[in-house]
């Protein structure tokens, strides 16, 4: 065989090699749907580690669950982290996920204007509350009123009246006095409380949903058609929870400086995480529990309310748990 010969093959060979190679790399991109949020850290964080999990992670962050539900029905996600209100609308109207697991518990916060008087849930009557549409903080604020008696919607003639804002804006509104108290997240809520134009009301976790769990969904593709890329990416979301649980300063450090940038202080962080703690877990008696509060107040638009043990599928984050020895 003739120089020229062997010389074209081992290009072709080595051309070969890397597309093949290229390939195996391409199908263990994970792509992940993210908010920006404290107790929402530790997801972000995988893709810090997702290297030495073998795989990696893209991040889209998105402003608000609903959206994340979007672009995974686009076929633009394969995972996506949101509160368990938007995966169960999701869910309802055809959204082809499974709930695998749960990252973070509570993360909502009625807050006041401190020059409002209202000390109590009651005392919102006649007043303008804002919330952001189509998350579970509308549940837990809908659910609250209800427990109290009171009814509530965006237009005039309710007990309370509802301003739908981003998360983004409902500090602002509370600020401006343009809202007399917001249903917020964190760590805005302990933002809003530690400079000083906002106060604790309560936390709405006394409603049979109890402190909101948090969901990761993936898509049932990626969970069916990538069952050990899927695997990967679950034992790398329990290594990045479990680091951010033992260990507060990355955390700390991760989120404050990382994700926003240095814009909240360290007071805020422990505030934000002291009410919304990083976890692993969920289970389906949960999400059916608030499937079904969901359906009582007709949050959600929910076309046919999904069955809970249908769809909650932890399987792979017993896996992952159970080979980091994590109980």
């Amino acid at each position: 065989m003739s120089t020229f010969h062997r010389s074209t093959l081992a290009v072709v060979a080595t051309a070969f090699a890397a597309s093949f190679a290229g390939a195996a790399q391409a199908e263990d991109v994970v792509r992940l749907g993210n908010l920006k949020f404290a107790h929402y850290g530790a997801v972000s964080y995988i893709k810090e580690i997702a290297p030495k999990c073998g795989i990696r992670v893209e991040e889209h962050v998105f402003a608000k669950g609903p959206d994340v539900m979007q672009a995974i029905l686009a076929g633009e996600l394969d995972v996506g982290a949101t509160a368990s209100e938007a995966a169960i609308s999701g869910r309802a109207n055809g959204a082809p996920i499974y709930i695998v697991a749960g990252f973070a518990k509570g993360g909502a916060r009625l807050v006041a204007r401190p020059d409002g008087n209202i000390k109590s849930v009651k005392d919102l009557k006649g007043k303008k509350v804002g919330v952001t549409r189509g998350g579970i903080h509308e549940v837990l604020l809908i659910a609250e009123l209800a427990q109290h008696g009171l009814s509530a919607s965006d237009q005039p003639g309710k007990d309370v009246q509802l301003v739908f804002l981003a998360f983004a804006d409902l500090n602002q509104a509370l600020l401006g006095k343009n809202i007399d108290a917001i249903m917020q997240s964190e760590p805005q809520s302990s933002q809003a409380i530690n400079k000083g134009y906002g106060v604790e009301v309560m936390k709405p976790y006394d409603t049979p949903i109890g402190a909101p769990v948090r969901t990761m969904v993936m898509s049932e593709k990626f969970y069916k058609e990538r069952r050990a890329v899927a695997a990967k990416f679950m034992s790398c979301f329990v290594q990045a929870t479990k680091l951010f649980i033992d260990n507060k300063a990355v955390a700390e450090k991760y989120v404050r400086e990382t994700i926003f940038k240095n814009q909240i202080t360290k007071d805020d962080f422990e505030d934000a995480i002291s009410n919304s703690p990083y976890s692993y877990d969920i289970t389906a008696e949960h999400i059916q529990t608030t499937t079904d509060v969901m359906a009582k107040f007709g949050t959600g638009k929910m076309r046919n309310p999904p069955v809970a043990k249908d769809w909650v599928k932890t399987d792979l984050l017993d896996a992952a748990k159970k080979s980091l020895n994590i109980q």
